[in-house]
Parts: C-alpha cells; sequence; structure tokens
C-alpha cells in the first residue's frame, strides 16, 4: 500500500466516521465498522476498463469471504471517475458484471461521489440534500445483501432512514456540514 493509498483510505474512514455514522446517515455503518467488517481498497484505475477489471476482483472476494472476515467492500477509486455524470454511466456497467458473475441477490452497490447529485436535483451542488452520498473520492460501496436483509429487520420503517436523512442534512446545512470537516 502506498502513502497515497493511506491518505485516500484515512479520509475515508474520517467521512465514514464524522459523516456516515456521526450524523447516523447509515444506521447499519457502526456496528460493521467497530467490527473492522470494512474492507477498504482502493484502486489504481485510470481507465473504466481497468475499473471494471478491480470490481471483478473485489466482487469475487466479497462472495467468497465469510462475512465475520469481511462483511462489505468500499472500493475507492480516486483517479477515474471524476466526473459524477461519467461515474452514474460506469453505475449500468457495474450492475452488468453483477449479473454476470451470478450475484443478483447475493451482493448490490451503493453509490458515493464527491459531486452526488440525486435525480431532480440538477446541477446545485449547495442542495445539502446531496451530501448523504457525498465522499471524498468516488467509491462504489460492494454489500451483501444478506447484511442489508439483516439491518432492515431491526427497523419497522426503513423509510424512515431516507427521510430523517434529508431532515438531518437540511437542520446541518451547508455552514454546518462545511464545520464537521473543519473539527479536529
Amino acid at each position: 500500500m502506498t502513502d497515497q493509498d493511506e491518505k485516500v483510505i484515512t479520509a475515508t474512514q474520517l467521512w465514514l466516521e464524522r459523516a456516515v455514522i456521526g450524523l447516523n446517515l447509515c444506521p447499519f455503518a457502526k456496528s460493521v465498522h467497530v467490527r473492522k467488517g470494512i474492507r477498504y481498497c482502493v484502486s489504481d484505475a485510470r481507465t473504466t476498463k481497468a475499473l471494471s477489471k478491480t470490481l471483478i476482483q473485489e466482487l469475487t472476494y466479497l462472495q467468497e469471504t465469510d462475512p465475520e472476515i469481511c462483511e462489505t467492500t468500499l472500493l475507492i477509486h480516486p483517479h477515474v471517475l471524476s466526473n459524477f455524470l461519467d461515474y452514474n454511466d460506469f453505475l449500468a456497467i457495474a450492475d452488468k458484471h453483477i449479473e454476470e458473475l451470478e450475484l443478483y441477490g447475493e451482493i448490490q452497490i451503493a453509490s458515493f461521489h464527491p459531486q452526488y447529485r440525486f435525480a431532480g436535483s440538477g446541477f446545485a451542488d449547495e442542495d445539502i440534500t446531496n451530501y448523504t452520498n457525498r465522499s471524498p473520492y468516488p467509491l462504489l460501496h460492494l454489500i451483501r445483501e444478506t447484511s442489508i436483509e439483516r439491518a432492515l429487520a431491526s427497523i419497522s420503517n426503513p423509510s424512515i432512514i431516507f427521510e430523517r436523512n434529508i431532515k438531518t442534512m437540511q437542520l446541518l446545512g451547508n455552514d454546518g456540514w462545511k464545520r464537521l470537516w473543519t473539527v479536529s
């Protein structure tokens, strides 16, 4: 692992701890993080073809690895798909890989990107609700379906997560988001 890879992982872990866990954007993340069940894979890919190869390797690794050792993977790709629209287009390719590997129903991909925009929010960078899915680097979160099912079983109304996240971000606001990253 290079020094740059370590910096990428450190920034991603800080985002996970302060935003995802700290703001409770994903109520399931904390336990996996505490158990050290998250694999951080930094791809050196510079093309979508190379990223596809790494994605296939990581999907296969996750499928073949005991969930007690690795429950989920964050495939971070800081050198490719920095443009959100290109990244968004790549998600169809990622889903195709899941189908090709016959992992549909076993593993799904959640998307996070520094320029993330929900459909309908247009190009409004200042729309704070987009920040629920904004990570320091483009990344693909490879998640076991069984992990999602187990986590959702503990929540009576899963749709409240999305609604609560919007409310949390609106209350935090852009200034609060900026302060989140200036805290030492």
